[in-house]
C-alpha cells in the first residue's frame, strides 16, 4: 500500500545544493530548555547573500514537523566575524521568514565592538514589533540560555555537528523518499492490473511494460542502509562518536523510511509472485522443448563423434592433433552442457515452487537430462584423460630418445682430454647422463603402464551396449616404444662400461705422469737443498761423523724418490700400450729424472768425499792435540804431522773446486762466505797442529816462554 502520510518539503536539497553547501544556516540537532530546536546562522567576514540565506531558512524550517515547530525555535546568530548592519539585517529578516516559529534570538557579539552602535538600536524595545525576543550575548555566556551539551563546539559546547555529512545523508533520504514513492505507485499499478486481468494473463509471459522504472532491489538496499544509519545515529549520537546528532521523531526521517520500506517489501513481494506465476507456465513448455533438443543431440551426433575417435597417436604431434580434434568436440558439447546447466537451474526453480501438477513431469525431465549429460561428460573426460596420458607418454619417450642420442654422441667421440681433472669431469658427466637415462626409462615404463591400464579399462561408449574397440594397435605401439627404448639403453650401457674403463685408465695414466713429474721436482729440490744447505764439515771428528750419517739418510730419501719416479714412468709405458697412445713422459720426464738423479749422485759423492776427508783430518789432529803421554812416539812422528798437513791442504783445495756435471755445468756448495768460514776453521786447526809440532821439536822454548 502506498504511504499517503509522507511529509514532503516544498523544495529539494538537490535543487539548492550549492547554496546549502555554503552552510549559511543549519539545524545542529541541539535543543533549548523548552525542547525547541536550535537554528544557527554563522555569519562570516564576507557579505552574506540574503536571498540565499532566505532560501536556506525556508528549506531548513520545512523539515521539522508541525508539532516540533509549535515549540518554537531558538536562533543563534553568530556575529563575531560580521558587521553590525549585517547582523541587524538578518534579525529583521527572521521577522519575515519565520516570525511565528522564533521564540528567542541570541546574537553572539564580539568581545570589543558594537558597543556604541548597539545603543542606537535596542532589540528589546523592538520585541513587540519583531515578534520575538532578541538578546546580545558573548559566546562564553551563551550557556545561560542553552545547555552546553546542546551547543556545538563553536560556542564552547560538546555537541558534534558535521554539515557536509548531514547534507549528504539528507540527499540520500530525499532521493530514497522520491524513488520509493514513485516505485510504490508503479508496483501497485502492476499488481492491481494483474489481479483484475488474471485470466487473460495466464497465456502470456511478463512483458517489458510490466517492469518498474527502477530496480526495487536497489531501492530496498538504499532504504535499509539509510535506516541502519539513522538507527545507529539515534543510539550513538549522544556519545560523540557520530558526526551528526539526529533530531529523533521531530525530523520524521526514521519513521518515514520504515513505513516506506514496509510498503515496498509488501508490494515487491506481490510483484515477484505475479512475475513468478506468469513465467513459470511458459518456462515449463520451453524447458520440455530444450530438454529434448539436448538429449537428441547428445545421443545422436555427439555420441557418433566420440565413437569415431579411438586412436592415441604414435608421436607427440599426432597426440596433439587428436587432442585438438577432441577439444573441438568438447567445444561443441560445452554449448549443450551450458544449456543443460541452465535447464537444470530452471527445473530446480520450478520444483521449489511446489506445484503438484508439474512435479512428476519436471522430475522426469530432470532425471533424463542429468543421466544423458553425465554419461556423455564422463566419456569426454575419459577420452581427454586418455589423450593426455598418451601425450605425456610420447613426451617422455621423446625426451628419453634425445637423452640416448646425446649419450651415444658422447660415446662415439674419441676422448682426448688434456689432464686427469677433465677426464674426471667427463666421466662424471657420462655417469650423470646414464643415470638420467635410467630415470627417464623408469618414467617411461610408469607412463606406459598407466596408459595401458587406461586402455584396458576403457568403457563402452554406447549407452548400455558392448562395443568392441580396436585397441590392439595402441597397445602394440606402447609396448614397442618401451622395448625399443630398453634395447637402446642397454647398448649405451655396454658402451659406457667400455668408455668408463678407458677413461679410468687415462685418469691413472695422467696421475702417473703427474706423480712422476712431481718426483722430478722433489729430486730437484733435494739436489738444491744438498748444494745450498749441506755445506758444513763439522768442528770435530764426532760432529763430522754425525753429518756423514745424516747425509747417507738424505741420500736414501733421494734414492727412494728416484725409484718411485722410475716405477711411475714404467707404469705409464704399460698404460700407454693398453690405451694405444703415446706418453709424454717417455720423451720428457724420464730424461729429466735421469739427469737430475745423475747430478744428485755426483754432488752426493762429492759431499761424501769431503766429509770423509774432514773426518780423517779432525781425527788425526785431535790425536796430536790431545796430551797423550802413553804414546809419545806417535806424537813425535814427523810423518804424522806431514800427513795431517797434507790432508788439510787437500781439503782446502777441494772446497774451492766446483761440482762438475756431465753436461759441463758447474755448481758450488753453498755461498763463497760459507766456504770461507769452513776453510778458516780448517786453517785454525792446522795452525794448532803446527804449534804442537813446534812445541815437540823445541821443548825449551815452551819452558822459556813459561
Amino acid at each position: 500500500m502506498v504511504i499517503k502520510e509522507v511529509h514532503w518539503s516544498k523544495m529539494e536539497a538537490s535543487v539548492i545544493l550549492p547554496i546549502l553547501k555554503k552552510k549559511l544556516a543549519f539545524l545542529s540537532g541541539g535543543k533549548d530548555r523548552r525542547s525547541g530546536l536550535i537554528l544557527t546562522i554563522p555569519l562570516c567576514l564576507e557579505q552574506t547573500n540574503m536571498d540565499e540565506l532566505s532560501v536556506t531558512l525556508d528549506y531548513l524550517l520545512s523539515i521539522p514537523s508541525e508539532k516540533c515547530k509549535a515549540r518554537g525555535f531558538t536562533v543563534i546568530v553568530d556575529g563575531r566575524k560580521s558587521q553590525w548592519n549585517v547582523v541587524k539585517t538578518v534579525v529583521v529578516m527572521l521577522q519575515n521568514v519565520v516570525p511565528a516559529e522564533v521564540s528567542l534570538v541570541c546574537v553572539v557579539k564580539p568581545d570589543e565592538f558594537w558597543d556604541k552602535k548597539v545603543t542606537h538600536f535596542c532589540f528589546w524595545k523592538e520585541k513587540d514589533r519583531l515578534g520575538f525576543e532578541v538578546i546580545l550575548v558573548s559566546a562564553n555566556k551563551l550557556t545561560r540560555y542553552i545547555e552546553p551539551c546542546q551547543l556545538t563546539e563553536d560556542f564552547g559546547g560538546s555537541l558534534t555537528y558535521d554539515h557536509m555529512d548531514w547534507l549528504n545523508k539528507r540527499l540520500v533520504f530525499e532521493k530514497f523518499t522520491k524513488e520509493s514513492t514513485s516505485l510504490l505507485d508503479e508496483l501497485a499499478l502492476i499488481n492491481n492490473g494483474s489481479d483484475k486481468g488474471n485470466q487473460q494473463e495466464k497465456e502470456r509471459s511478463v512483458d517489458l511494460n510490466f517492469l518498474p522504472s527502477v530496480d526495487p532491489e536497489m531501492v530496498l538496499q538504499t532504504g535499509h542502509e539509510l535506516l541502519s544509519e539513522l538507527q545507529q545515529r539515534r543510539f550513538n549520537g549522544s556519545d560523540g562518536g557520530v558526526s551528526w546528532s539526529p533530531m529523533d521523531d521531530e525530523l520524521l526521517a526514521q519513521p518515514q523510511v520504515m513505513k516506506l520500506l514496509d510498503s515496498l517489501r509488501e508490494q515487491y513481494t506481490r510483484y515477484q509472485e505475479v512475475c513468478r506465476q506468469r513465467s513459470k507456465r511458459t518456462q515449463l513448455e520451453e524447458i520440455q522443448q530444450k530438454v529434448m533438443q539436448v538429449v537428441n543431440w547428445l545421443e545422436g551426433p555427439g555420441s557418433e563423434q566420440l565413437r569415431a575417435q579411438w586412436g592415441i597417436g604414435d608421436s607427440i604431434r599426432a597426440s596433439q592433433a587428436l587432442q585438438q580434434k577432441h577439444e573441438e568436440i568438447e567445444s561443441q558439447h560445452s554449448e549443450w552442457f551450458a544449456v543443460y546447466v541452465e535447464l537444470n537451474q530452471q527445473i530446480a526453480a520450478l520444483l521449489n515452487a511446489g506445484d503438484e501438477e508439474d512435479l512428476v513431469e519436471l522430475k522426469s525431465l530432470q532425471q533424463q537430462l542429468s543421466d544423458v549429460c553425465y554419461r556423455q561428460a564422463s566419456q569426454l573426460e575419459f577420452r581427454q584423460n586418455l589423450l593426455q596420458a598418451a601425450l605425456e607418454f610420447h613426451g617422455v619417450a621423446q625426451d628419453l630418445s634425445q637423452q640416448l642420442d646425446g649419450l651415444l654422441g658422447m660415446l662415439c667421440v674419441d676422448v682426448a682430454p688434456a689432464d686427469g681433472a677433465s677426464i674426471q669431469q667427463t666421466l662424471k658427466l657420462l655417469e650423470e647422463k646414464l643415470k638420467s637415462v635410467d630415470v627417464g626409462l623408469q618414467g617411461l615404463r610408469e607412463k606406459g603402464q598407466g596408459l595401458l591400464d587406461q586402455i584396458s579399462n576403457q568403457a563402452s561408449w554406447a549407452y548400455g551396449k558392448d562395443v568392441t574397440i580396436e585397441n590392439k594397435e595402441n597397445v602394440d605401439h606402447i609396448q614397442g616404444v618401451m622395448e625399443d627404448m630398453q634395447l637402446r639403453k642397454q647398448r649405451c650401457e655396454d658402451m659406457v662400461d667400455v668408455r668408463r674403463l678407458k677413461m679410468l685408465q687415462m685418469v691413472q695414466l695422467f696421475k702417473c705422469e703427474e706423480d712422476a713429474a712431481q718426483a722430478v721436482e722433489w729430486l730437484s729440490e733435494l739436489l738444491d737443498a744438498l748444494l745450498k744447505t749441506h755445506i758444513r764439515l763439522g768442528d770435530d771428528a764426532q760432529e763430522t761423523k754425525v753429518l756423514l750419517e745424516k747425509h747417507r739418510k738424505f741420500v736414501d730419501v733421494a734414492q727412494s724418490t728416484y725409484d718411485y719416479g722410475r716405477q711411475l714412468l714404467q707404469a705409464t709405458v704399460v698404460l700407454c700400450q693398453s690405451l694405444r697412445c703415446t706418453s709424454r713422459s717417455s720423451g720428457d720426464t724420464l730424461p729429466r729424472l735421469n739427469r737430475v738423479w745423475k747430478q744428485f749422485t755426483i754432488a752426493s759423492e762429492e759431499r761424501v768425499h769431503r766429509l770423509e776427508m774432514a773426518i780423517a783430518f779432525h781425527s788425526n789432529a785431535e790425536k796430536i792435540l790431545q796430551d797423550c803421554p802413553e804414546e809419545p812416539e806417535a806424537i813425535n812422528d814427523e810423518e804424522q804431522f806431514d800427513e795431517i798437513e797434507a790432508v788439510g791442504k787437500s781439503l782446502l783445495d777441494r772446497l774451492t773446486v766446483p761440482v762438475v756435471y756431465p753436461d759441463g755445468t758447474e755448481q758450488y756448495f753453498g755461498s763463497p762466505s760459507d766456504m770461507a768460514s769452513t776453510a778458516e776453521h780448517i786453517r785454525d786447526r792446522m795452525k794448532l797442529v803446527n804449534l804442537k809440532r813446534q812445541q815437540l821439536r823445541h821443548p825449551e822454548m815452551v819452558t822459556t816462554e813459561s
